[in-house]
């Protein structure tokens, strides 16, 4: 938009005409004299110049490696537990890290993530979710790398490693220190948000056997969420939820007194998901 004169006699109008100028005509005290102003330069550009003035200036910007981080949740024996393996860094000799590796020019990081996992593990069939950015200047010895964590949480027994090379194993979450890089962070973030999520969805059932009783449920529940829960209110929640099956059966051969087993009714969480207001403990 260009701004205009207009003189008439002792008054003046400023206004606004596209891609016009108006001069005014000191002489009759009217404005006659129309100029095309100026257009904008990149319009003659051709459409292969345009492109090329984009990519100088992603040339001229910082190069910053940019990595992701896969945090694989597992529950076995009561116990939340991370897939980790061992660090290939000379500085971070004998400690562990996460699942992690360079984002290639022409990927999309979701599928990054993915490639990682089957790579490092050789898993297919295990769902990720992006959780956070973690760019902390200091995070890589070498120099600024920003990394994308990704999360899943799975049933250990069903999902087998078919490849474990640099010590990849499972590790208690509660017994993690120090870690390589600033895994132990992310790790912690991942778990932070993972605790969120179980009391938003019923993400813990796929973790369980089919038949299950209620303290294998409350089990799992103070193991993610590193809470002690009160075991009458925690099975009322459940009970006032009415999502859980009785099929009249109880658990055999345990050290315990033998409780009621019980399955979860996904389907009627489906229909029902829309009015689910989690699980507050």
């Amino acid at each position: 938009m260009f701004t205009a004169l207009v003189t008439y006699g002792l008054k003046r109008i400023i206004y606004t005409i596209p891609k016009l100028c108006i001069l005014p005509n000191h002489k009759k005290g009217t404005a006659l004299v129309l100029y095309l102003m100026s257009t904008n330069k990149s319009a003659n550009k051709t459409n292969n110049e345009q492109v090329n003035d984009a990519v100088q200036l992603v040339v001229s910007y910082p190069k910053v490696p940019l990595t992701v981080d896969c945090v694989i949740f597992g529950f076995e024996e009561n116990k939340l537990k991370v897939l980790l393996i061992k660090s290939d860094l000379a500085i971070y000799k004998g400690k562990f890290s996460l699942l992690g590796d360079m984002v290639k020019d022409n990927e999309e990081l979701d599928d990054a993530a993915y490639r990682v996992l089957q790579e490092r593990t050789g898993m297919k069939d295990v769902y990720l979710d992006q959780v956070k950015t973690f760019g902390n200047p200091t995070r890589h010895p070498g120099g600024r790398v920003i990394t994308v964590a990704y999360c899943s949480l799975l049933n250990i027994n069903h999902h087998a490693l078919a490849i474990t090379a640099n010590e990849l194993h499972w590790h208690s979450v509660e017994d993690l220190h120090e870690m390589a890089f600033d895994h132990k962070e992310i790790v912690d973030a991942c778990h932070a948000w993972l605790q969120k999520r179980i009391q938003e969805h019923p993400l813990g059932f796929n973790l369980l056997p089919e038949k299950f009783s209620l303290r294998e449920l409350q089990n799992l529940y103070e193991a993610i969420s590193g809470l002690t829960l009160d075991r009458r209110n925690f099975r009322k929640k459940f009970a006032s939820m009415k999502l859980l099956i009785d099929i009249n059966e109880i658990e055999q051969d345990v050290p315990h007194r033998p409780g009621k087993l019980y399955k979860f009714d996904f389907n009627k969480y489906e229909q029902s998901k829309r009015k689910w207001v989690g699980i507050d403990f």
